[in-house]
């Protein structure tokens, strides 16, 4: 175990390269494409069991279906692992950092245009929006809400997260920079910076989001410091990854990357954490304010489930039934549109009710998951194709070269662009 040296660069025969000019190589994960589509229709169907009233209506199952907003946590971790690891990489390989710019010019890209879509179209059609001015629009184009506000409009409730996204998208850079330096990769050095978010996320929920709650109309229990761990728990596997691959801290490494070749025992555990998480230490099933001791728990127990689903992924077996279905080419499709997915399900789940006739809160719930999802999956399809792949064909402009890279010609996956 050589916990105190630098990591030796990591040479890795199975990474491809990302960048057309051979700047930036890095490994596939495809099962992670997949994991993101289950994140989404976690996200998808917690929604609506809550427009059905099932929270409330069957007990322990009800809380369950409360809980599936621990999709978010999965998008999180997800972001956190693939975002760092092109960072941690070059570090352990002594190469410089990479662009800031080109780093936020494509993460604008994948993000911006689907949802100014969804922002448009529920600030159009959505009859609770109706009244908005204009200082609700450019608030809500801006991704402000969270900061200004104390609810987001109707149909988009769930950009919060995109807005912890975001915010967690213009910190990595300077986070790298701190848990990294410049004399290479050195573990306990990024082990101390993630040790930091952790108590920062700590202190927000024991009563730091309080406090600044004083001094603003928005919502910081929605803000970036309210979520750290989760991306923290992405940035360690990121780490381990490149540990194991490079054959240092052994004794850590080699555990966690068996536990991650078994999913069946990963998901178990997510399961146990799930159930947890739907008593009564992680509060209410209901949108009332837990204390600050729940608020806590639940976050640290989502941070749990997201991290172990996301290790199947991570240090996953090239052999398996988990892996050839996770990795299967219409498994990862649905990973590849599950952001279209994510923004627009909310604005469909109101034109499913508005065309059914159907009551809020007063069951279906069956009927309404299965139109939201229907619906938001050939929606997301049409705006994969329409919105974010040309969309990301951009992501080369600055260069010098105008034809299209090896990278623009590739799927809009989660493993190559979020």
């Amino acid at each position: 175990m050589n916990g105190g040296s630098q990591v030796a660069p990591v040479v890795n025969p199975a990474e491809r390269p990302v960048e057309s000019d051979g700047t930036d190589t890095r490994p596939d994960f495809p099962v992670l494409d997949t994991l993101r589509a289950v994140g989404a229709l976690a996200v998808l169907t917690t929604h609506s069991a809550f427009w059905a009233g099932e929270y409330t209506r069957h007990g322990v199952w009800g809380t369950v279906l409360s809980r599936l907003d621990v999709g978010v946590a999965i998008f999180f971790v997800l972001s956190g692992f693939l975002l760092s690891l092109p960072f941690l990489t070059r570090a352990a390989q002594r190469r410089s950092r990479p662009s800031t710019g080109r780093y936020l010019w494509k993460r604008f890209l994948r993000i911006g245009p689907v949802y100014l879509l969804a922002a448009v179209l529920a600030l159009c059609f959505i009859d609770a929006n109706a009244t908005r001015g204009v200082r609700d629009w450019i608030v809500t184009l801006t991704l402000t809400n969270t900061f200004l506000d104390p609810l987001l409009p109707a149909g988009l409730s769930q950009m919060w997260s995109l807005a912890v996204e975001v915010t967690f998208y213009l910190l990595l850079p300077a986070l790298m920079v701190l848990a990294v330096g410049r004399r290479g990769l050195q573990p306990w050095r990024v082990v101390s910076a993630l040790a930091g978010l952790v108590a920062v996320s700590v202190w927000w929920h024991l009563g730091g989001a309080d406090r600044v709650a004083e001094w603003t109309s928005g919502a910081p229990l929605q803000w970036l410091p309210g979520y750290l761990i989760w991306f923290a728990a992405g940035i360690a596997l990121a780490l381990l990854f490149l540990l194991e691959r490079s054959g240092h801290w052994a004794r850590v490494t080699a555990p966690v990357a068996r536990l991650g070749r078994q999913p069946g025992v990963c998901w178990a555990i997510a399961g146990g954490l799930l159930l947890v998480a739907a008593t009564q230490l992680a509060g209410p099933s209901l949108l009332a304010a837990p204390t600050h001791a729940e608020s806590l728990t639940k976050n640290v127990l989502y941070a749990g489930i997201g991290g172990i689903i996301v290790l199947t992924g991570v240090f996953t077996s090239s052999h398996g039934g988990y892996t050839r279905f996770f990795a299967h080419p219409v498994a990862r499709h649905l990973g590849w549109i599950s952001y279209g997915v994510f923004c627009l399900h909310l604005p469909i789940l109101h034109l499913v009710m508005w065309a059914t006739g159907w009551t809020l809160f007063r069951g279906h719930f069956l009927g309404i998951w299965a139109l939201t999802l229907v619906v938001s999956l050939v929606a997301a399809e049409i705006v994969y194709r329409l919105v974010e792949r040309p969309a990301m064909r951009l992501k080369d402009v600055r260069r010098s070269s105008g034809s299209p890279t090896a990278e623009a010609k590739r799927p809009t996956s989660g493993t190559s662009t979020r």
